[in-house]
Parts: structure tokens; C-alpha cells; sequence
């Protein structure tokens, strides 16, 4: 089998079912947490008893699940994990993504497919075998690896699958093993290996040298990593036989989720067809700048990172688009597949993209505007400007069902 013959498989993260639901169409699998014992305890995080559900509407769309249980677990934890385990099984979740000893044992109890995470570090063909020889169906490796380290472990061993991250957010310190929140924080409860992490390395700082008298960083943000971006060497990474590509995110919004998705389905799809082209990759770049991002780097793939993988002016997102409110559905007519909302801020125009996404519903819809109607005006081309104190009721078509109160959404430029 050559490479062309053999698909990665390409992984999304989900925050909440509005992340599912918007990479139903690009994602070949899907990974989240619930809300115990994972490594993104500050999300929103999926409940135990929706693990049914969840799996169910994966599998409906030809979509695989995996449940990330990655954290360290503690004595007083067992029966917990037991329990997630034991549901994971019975709801057929494709695999669990472990990394303590005693998780991994108790899903080889339950006949679960289980996959290696990244806490674990794996950086070499020891390493690998040593949890190939356990039943891993996967490994994640350790994101400080570079291509030809992960081809080396890749070529070493013989059943269990390479899995690496593509895209997104990179840890300064080596992934998961990073104290600095919890020294921050004082207590343990906010180590990174307990999903808690506040992210210090993220603020502004100022570094002293006591033994110079010198100060060698004042108020920078020094050890703000920017994110992965691997778009463009889709190609180097098919070719070293990867078996699966991760998007970091669980945090962020479906915007981002479908966005980031979006792109590296095309990319990927696009190398098996033989239509890879250094144009198309400038124009994921330029999509991908549109939602979060810290700037764009190749990690530890090429080379060492340097300097100027720091991103060390600007706090949070360095894109030059901005998500904004732009009002709220008041009413959805199936009849019409219409919705009357309350349009609160700025305009749009036929053919623009907004958002429509619901704050306590599982609405999430990326709606091109076909039909504006203003009272019993019709066949308008765009809406006068909403303000503050001038509120305008608007007829739109959209594409799929919306509820009362879901807000509406669209991405502007900075100024």
C-alpha cells in the first residue's frame, strides 16, 4: 500500500455539541472530555450521561468518538475512572485517551481500545514499544519531536497507530508536565496535569538577574509560545506514514473548531488528489488568520524553536478579525426555514456569513445571507446599521433550524 492509498485520519476538539455539530462534515474523528479527570477542566466539557448521545451522533455521521481521560489518577479517584470507563464502553466510544498506569490497566480490564496521550511523553522507539507491547491502539507522541525523530519511532514499531498534533495552541514547558500554575496558584489543584492550568506563561513579566543586577525582561510576554501550524507540510507529514492528525482547541470556540477543520480537510483532501498547490496553501493561511491564533509556527518539527517563536508583543489573539454580537433570533418558522431576529449592532449585506449560535441550546449554524426582509420590504441587497437605542426586526432564510435567543454572530476587522 503506498502512501496515496492509506487516509490520515483527521482529528477535531470539541468544546460542547456546538463544536459537534460543526465539523460533522470535516472531521474523520472527534475528541473531548467530560467533566471529571481531563486535561481541559475549564471547558465546558461534555456529562457522563451524555456519552450515549454523543457517540450515537458520531456514528451516525461516520464520525469516530474518542473520550480523553489523560489526567494523573489519584488513589481516591479509582472508582471514578471505573465508572467513565464503564460508561465509555457501553456507550461503544471508539477509544479512551489515557496516560496514568492504572487507566490504562483498567481499560485493558474492559476490552476498550485505548489510545497513548501526549502526557505521556513518548519520545522514543522504546517508549512506543513499551506501550505497543501493553495494547495501545495509538500513540500520541510527545509534541518535542522532531519529523525524522517521529518517522524513526514510526518505521520501529509494527501494530500501533502514529498520531501527532497539526495545529494550535503549544505549551512552553514540555506538554502536561509544567508546575508554573500551580506555583502561581498555590495548590496543586491548578497543575497542568490536572486540567486547571491558568496559563501564567500566557501574561506579561518582568525577569530580574539578582547575581547581575540586571533586568533581562521588562513587562514582555516572554514565554508565550505561538501556535502550530502545519498546513503547508500536510504533504511531509502523509508521507511519513502519520496515521493521524490532531487540531488542539478544546477550549475555543465552533468558530474556530469549523474554521481550523475546514482547512486542513481541504489540505488533506487536496494531496490525495493530487491538487496541493502553494496557492491554496496561502489561502488557508490567510483563513486560518481570521480566527484565534497567537501567530504561527512549525514547533518542534523542523528545528529547534527559537526567538521568534515566542510571541511576545501581544496578549491573546494576533488575528486581524474580531467576533462580534450582532443581535438575536426572536423567531424560527420550519414552514419558511425563515428566522425573525433583533438585529442590535453593525449590518450585513446578501451574500455576507454570520454566525448563529446559541448559548443554552446546541445551535450552531454558519449562515450565508440569502434573503433580507425588512417589514414588507423585500428583495433588499443590505440592512441600515443597528446601534445602541436602534434595534431593527429582520426576515432571514437560513439553512437549518434555530431557536428563540440564539445570538448571531459575525467576524469583523480590527481596527
Amino acid at each position: 500500500m503506498n502512501d496515496k492509498d492509506r487516509k490520515v485520519e483527521l482529528m477535531a476538539p470539541l468544546k460542547n455539541y456546538k463544536s459537534l455539530n460543526a465539523v460533522l462534515k470535516s472531521a474523520d474523528a472527534v475528541y473531548f472530555g467530560i467533566e471529571s479527570l481531563n486535561m481541559r477542566m475549564f471547558s465546558d466539557n461534555f456529562r457522563l450521561k451524555d456519552l450515549n448521545k454523543i457517540v450515537n451522533i458520531c456514528h451516525e455521521n461516520s464520525i469516530k468518538a474518542y473520550l480523553t481521560t489523560n489526567v494523573i489518577i489519584y488513589e481516591n479517584e479509582i472508582e471514578l475512572i471505573d465508572k467513565i470507563l464503564t460508561k465509555a464502553l457501553e456507550a461503544e466510544m471508539d477509544a479512551v485517551i489515557v496516560h496514568d498506569i492504572g487507566a490504562i490497566e483498567l481499560a485493558k480490564e474492559k476490552g476498550l481500545n485505548f489510545h497513548i496521550s501526549t502526557q505521556a511523553n513518548v519520545s522514543n522507539s522504546l517508549s512506543a514499544k513499551f506501550y505497543e507491547s501493553l495494547g495501545a491502539e495509538r500513540l500520541i507522541l510527545a509534541r518535542e519531536l522532531s519529523l525524522n525523530q517521529i518517522s524513526e519511532i514510526k518505521n520501529k514499531i509494527k501494530k500501533s497507530q502514529i498520531e501527532v498534533f497539526v495545529h494550535g495552541a503549544q505549551c512552553t514547558s514540555i506538554s502536561g508536565r509544567c508546575y508554573f500554575s500551580a506555583e502561581i496558584c498555590n495548590s496543586q489543584d491548578y497543575s497542568a496535569n490536572r486540567g486547571k492550568c491558568t496559563q501564567p506563561c500566557r501574561r506579561r513579566w518582568r525577569v530580574y538577574d539578582d547575581e547581575n543586577n540586571e533586568l533581562i525582561y521588562d513587562g514582555t510576554f516572554f514565554i508565550n509560545t505561538k501556535d502550530l501550524c502545519m498546513i503547508e507540510h500536510i504533504p511531509k507529514l502523509i508521507e511519513a506514514k502519520i496515521d493521524a492528525f490532531k487540531i488542539e482547541g478544546r477550549m475555543r470556540d465552533p468558530i474556530y473548531v469549523e474554521e481550523v477543520t475546514n482547512c486542513y480537510r481541504e489540505a488533506i483532501d487536496a494531496y490525495y488528489d493530487n491538487t496541493f498547490t502553494t496557492q491554496k496553501v496561502q489561502a488557508w493561511l490567510k483563513r486560518l488568520k481570521t480566527v484565534y491564533n497567537r501567530g504561527f509556527s512549525t514547533g518542534f518539527y523542523f528545528e529547534l524553536p527559537k526567538g521568534s517563536e515566542i510571541e511576545a508583543k501581544q496578549e491573546g489573539s494576533v488575528s486581524s478579525f474580531k467576533k462580534i454580537e450582532i443581535g438575536k433570533v426572536l423567531s424560527y418558522y420550519p414552514e419558511k426555514q425563515a428566522a425573525k431576529i433583533l438585529l442590535t449592532r453593525s449590518k450585513f449585506k446578501l451574500g455576507e456569513e454570520i454566525f448563529i449560535i446559541g448559548t443554552h441550546t446546541e445551535t450552531y449554524l454558519r449562515q450565508i445571507i440569502k434573503s433580507i426582509q425588512i417589514k414588507q420590504k423585500k428583495n433588499l441587497t443590505e440592512t441600515p446599521i443597528a446601534s445602541k437605542g436602534k434595534s431593527i426586526t429582520i426576515g432571514i432564510l437560513v439553512d437549518k433550524p434555530v431557536k428563540k435567543n440564539d445570538k448571531l454572530f459575525k467576524l469583523e476587522p480590527r481596527n
